[in-house]
């Protein structure tokens, strides 16, 4: 039977991905291939087109997690059971299969969970299987990872690093084997991917390698063809397609035997060492790459060019310190000739100099590969490490927890009054005693008690709230307000995508006013910036106040899960907080604004809020307090005397990193 996947050796260029591709079919423990790029890169063709080369495999029949019956360590808990002293194991051959994991997928269906129907005959609990059961020994791939919740896509590379799945809840303590080949993608411009996460996969690589005009003509060519003619198309590439699965077949009996030298490793971990990563994930990651390339050419022992493949693919995108590509130099000219040198010598000494050493060359690369004259690296892998430093180690905004409201994310025991119910765990959780009860209770199909009951976690996504306070007194005033202006409606540009809000308050006279309340609108925004008087005494403890009662307010709506305070000012507030607030002030006594103050910044330390202070006042009258209470508050302090809109916006966004 002709299979309708689009082949592997007919996606135009992206040969980097290819070739990692198939290093990870030929030791699919190498630690799973992460492919970054935008839309329309073929990243998800080709991680089926993989799926299609992978030879059928040998399993013991009705496994439901596919175990080899040659291999009775990796068996599961029932499979022990039921065969570990039998010789006559029933096997049969199944296709590898293909696991996709969908977005929404709740941690029950992922790891597996309570079998209701069978729990419910049997009156004790049955597990019933999950995606990484039935991806066991085959492909499991992630489209889009940076949008699965973190909290499954954490459990999920725990357990692929461990090869196995425990499972411990609900009455129910088993285990199985889960060793697939993990192949996953996703646009970093739909989110970047935890630095944590993408640490524990072995290989990084960008699809968005540019294409020159005959490589994208070709692309568009291919793809016509293979809508107009499926069958014939794919029968064009029939005799690749076949050598590679051959290839892949041989090379996994060759991985056996292949061996690594001391100097080899010892070149790997210099290399690690000289590109900065971090962990030693990195030399693993690429010691088991370059044995597997070793594998795919039918060889036993590492090359030099084994080595360079598991640098570039694996510990070059990893790295903090990626070299610039040299610039091309002219060569110099060739040395004029000269007389040889051997002519005054003996015989003996010139059947010496035309003798060859014996001794074999070292596997091992001439020259590191983070030297400046280093080889030039693949393009696709060079871009991604670029890329990756850009985006340093910033990840998306937490979620919110709750009961009321958001996606349903997983049951959990409930403290107190439940206020949504999770039906599916807490029929998992009645099942096992069905039978039980309704011996008790005749007459009855269904016995939930109260013990039964699981509430569901919810969660959707967190924004956050940046409240600019901003000095609007003094002589200054008018080059504060016009970056801050600036600075707000840059962030409101981008506020929308991450469910973020920005709230405007400007002190002067005696009181701040909430000049722009938390809004995700540019027009309000707009509105409310074109006119603001300037000038006069300075009420920063009001202006901090007022800011942290709108910060405390937005928290309790329950769409914000972080504030940020960002205030524009020098410290010098000369405005007592009573006074702003209409209070009397004791005779005779001096108020304390300075404590006032310092008070205020210990309340947003303990309620969480971040604190950022841009000292706009030139160097000579600077009191410095402003860093001081920076420093209470458990915020930064930055003294920046030209701060223009652009940078007030940067250190902004820089207080969520």
């Amino acid at each position: 039977m002709v299979t309708s996947i689009f082949p592997l050796t007919a996606v135009v260029g992206q040969e980097a991905i290819k070739l990692a591709l198939l290093l990870a079919a030929v030791d699919p423990g190498v630690g799973g291939v992460a492919i970054a790029g935008g839309r329309g890169r073929a990243k998800s063709v080709m991680a089926r087109a993989i799926h299609s080369l992978l030879p059928p495999m040998e399993v013991i029949k009705g496994n439901f997690c596919n175990c080899n019956p040659l291999n009775p360590k990796s068996w599961d808990n029932l499979t022990l059971e039921n065969y570990y002293a039998n010789n006559n194991i029933p096997t049969e051959i199944i296709p590898a299969p293909f696991v996709q994991i969908p977005l929404g997928v709740t941690e029950d269906r992922l790891l597996g969970s309570v079998d209701v129907e069978e729990s419910v005959k049997r009156g004790e609990p049955v597990f019933q299987p999950g995606l990484l059961a039935r991806a066991h020994r085959g492909v499991l791939y992630v489209d889009e990872i940076n949008l699965l919740e973190d909290q499954i896509a954490e459990r999920l590379l725990t357990i692929l690093s461990e090869g196995r799945n425990q499972i411990e809840r609900e009455g129910i303590s088993f285990q199985h084997p889960c060793t697939p080949l993990f192949l996953c993608t996703y646009n970093p411009e739909e989110g970047p991917l935890r630095q944590h996460l993408l640490d524990r996969i072995a290989i990084h690589l960008s699809a968005d390698g540019v294409l020159s005009l005959e490589q994208r003509v070709q692309a568009v060519e291919q793809v016509l063809t293979y809508s107009n003619t499926p069958q014939e198309f794919i029968a064009q590439y029939g005799e690749d397609t076949e050598n590679l699965r051959t290839d892949i077949i041989l090379a996994r009996e060759w991985l056996k035997e292949v061996e690594i030298s001391r100097e080899q490793i010892n070149y790997l971990v210099e290399e690690a060492i000289r590109g900065g990563v971090q962990g030693h994930r990195g030399e693993l990651f690429a010691l088991r790459v370059a044995k597997a390339a070793a594998a795919l050419e039918g060889r036993d022992r590492l090359s030099a060019e084994d080595l360079r493949r598991a640098v570039e693919l694996v510990i070059v995108p990893r790295s903090t310190t990626v070299p610039e590509t040299p610039p091309e130099q002219t060569p110099p000219p060739p040395p004029p000739p000269q007389e040889p040198e051997n002519e005054d010598k003996g015989e003996e000494e010139q059947e010496e100099d035309n003798k060859e050493p014996e001794q074999e060359p070292p596997n091992l690369p001439e020259e590191f590969v983070f030297d400046a004259e280093g080889v030039i690296l693949d393009p696709n892998v060079l871009y991604f490490a670029q890329m990756m430093q850009r985006q340093g180690k910033s990840g998306s905004r937490s979620p919110i927890f709750s009961e009321d409201r958001g996606r349903y994310v997983k049951p959990m025991l409930p403290k107190g009054k439940v206020r949504r119910i999770a039906v599916d765990a807490t029929l998992r959780a009645a099942a096992p005693y069905q039978k039980s009860r309704r011996l008790r209770i005749p007459g009855r199909k269904v016995i939930v008690q109260q013990g039964d009951l699981r509430s569901k976690r919810l969660a959707r996504k967190a924004g956050s709230l940046i409240v600019f306070v901003v000095d609007a007194s003094g002589s200054m005033a008018f080059n504060r307000m016009e970056s801050a202006k600036g600075a707000v409606l840059r962030l409101l540009t981008e506020a929308y995508e991450n469910r973020d809000q920005i709230a405007l308050i400007p002190f002067r006279g005696e009181k701040a006013d909430v000049l722009i309340p938390p809004t995700r609108s540019i027009s309000l925004a707009r509105r409310r910036l074109e006119r603001l008087p300037c000038g006069g005494p300075s009420p920063l403890a009001h202006g901090l106040t007022t800011a942290v009662h709108v910060g405390i307010n937005a928290t309790m709506s329950g769409d914000i899960g972080q504030v940020a305070i960002v205030a524009i000012t020098d410290g010098r507030g000369n405005i007592p907080l009573a006074r702003s607030l209409g209070e009397p002030l004791p005779e005779g006594e001096k108020p304390d604004i300075k404590g006032e103050l310092l008070e205020i910044a210990k309340k947003m330390r303990g309620l969480g809020m971040d604190f950022l202070v841009i000292d706009t006042e030139k160097k000579f009258v600077s009191t410095g307090f402003g860093k001081e209470l920076a420093q209470v508050a458990g915020g930064k302090y930055y003294h920046l005397p030209q701060a223009n809109d652009r940078a007030i916006a940067a250190m902004a966004k820089g207080a969520f990193s």
